[in-house]
């Protein structure tokens, strides 16, 4: 094999891996925002994020919406932290 091979093989494998680093972090960034904001239903939107990855992106707006919304009823204390802890 001549060098550009080589250039080239080292060209995909970098765009490979940083598709699937870039994958990866639209699946953790809902989960990792939402306990960010001390949203009470943290995890169930980390999981809703990973499952959007699995489905291609089918259920990834959902988990960013649903990261950026207060929830109401039961849970009072939650508080957003962007505001400095106010409600």
């Amino acid at each position: 094999m001549i060098f550009l091979d080589f250039f080239a093989l080292i060209v995909l494998v970098t765009l490979g891996l940083t598709a699937l680093a870039a994958v990866a972090a639209l699946g953790w960034m809902p989960g990792w925002l939402a306990k960010r904001r001390r949203h009470p239903q943290a995890d169930a939107i980390a999981v809703c994020g990973w499952c959007g990855v699995l489905t291609m992106g089918v259920l990834l707006p959902v988990a960013y919406v649903w990261a950026f919304t207060k929830s109401r009823g039961t849970d009072a204390g939650y508080t957003d932290a962007a505001t400095g802890g106010r409600p």
